[in-house]
């Protein structure tokens, strides 16, 4: 087993195909699956269900995925750390969903003007599952939101950049009243992602009043904020999201929206990670933040 089988391995198991890894890898067809075939031998087990139509990961495929994901990733971390030159490589940044659609567009596009030899690894998850990617080496950075007091987010172990000044707005159906109070929503689903989610959390602990009060709160479970506003729409569910990913929205104004709480976006690092790359990204994300520089901001 080597990096280079590693990759291979990693490439065809993203592909689910021989023929697109070996195109992406510069390599033909037969050499992959040689490859593959010496590496399922020298570990024993088969990696791949293997059918005309694609190559699945087997059950073992995928924890050994998840293995060479990491080897990789620290290869290239170690590369990059004892011998810093400009930014170069891959940058793993990981991402909410909000802060990709509303947020992201324009530093990245300066960051690639600025630094094109980096590619950009871009994936998108709730706050937790971010926190656990970062603290696991699968990714590099993650634009997260931390809510205060939630030790479960893992926020004492991560390094943290405030950046962006996020106002969260309760969004209500078309014709929905105006609400003072939680018990006046009238769709008792909250369309909102999976768990490990600052805003799921967050709107929950205001319908429940920190959990004081008890709420028959069901959930809608989306992958997306398209999803999330057009259940809102249909009048089956409620949701809690940015009012700058609302603002994204062309008919935003037939909805009936409650201004809750104003949070922080922030870029999350692990202590020490100071790659040159992860620097620039960092600095040019600084010079589109709406909120000052505090001293003891990472250097």
């Amino acid at each position: 087993m080597d990096l280079a089988s590693l990759a291979i391995f990693r490439t065809v198991a993203r592909e689910q195909s021989i023929t697109r890894a070996a195109q992406l890898l510069g390599r033909v067809p037969s050499n992959v699956t040689t490859r593959i075939q010496q590496l399922e031998a020298e570990i024993g087990v088969p990696l791949f269900q293997r059918d005309r139509k694609a190559m699945t990961l087997t059950a073992e495929g995928v924890a050994y995925l998840d293995y060479a994901d990491r080897i990789l990733n620290l290869a290239e971390e170690a590369q990059q750390l004892v011998n810093p030159k400009e930014p170069a490589g891959t940058l793993r940044v990981g991402s909410m969903e909000s802060t990709v659609a509303a947020r992201l567009p324009l530093p990245l596009a300066e960051f690639n003007a600025k630094w094109p030899e980096v590619t950009i690894d871009l994936s998108t998850a709730p706050t937790r599952q971010l926190v656990d990617a970062l603290l696991t080496h699968r990714i590099d950075c993650a634009l997260i939101a931390l809510p205060p007091g939630a030790a479960w987010f893992g926020a004492d172990e991560v390094a943290t950049t405030p950046l962006f000044r996020e106002e969260l707005v309760l969004l209500l159906p078309p014709g929905h009243p105006e609400i003072e109070r939680a018990e006046e929503i009238k769709p008792r689903a909250l369309a909102a992602f999976a768990p490990g989610c600052t805003y799921r959390f967050l709107a929950e602990e205001w319908v429940t009043d920190g959990g004081t009060r008890s709420a028959r709160l069901q959930f809608q479970e989306v992958r997306s904020y398209h999803a999330m506003i057009a259940l809102t729409a249909a009048g089956t569910c409620f949701s809690l999201l940015p009012r700058s990913v609302l603002d994204l929205v062309p008919e935003a104004g037939r909805f009936t929206i409650k201004p809750l709480m104003t949070i922080e976006t922030c870029l999350a690092e692990r202590p020490g990670f100071k790659t040159p790359a992860v620097l620039q990204f960092r600095k040019t994300l600084r010079a589109f933040s709406d909120i000052a520089e505090s001293p003891d901001a990472p250097q």
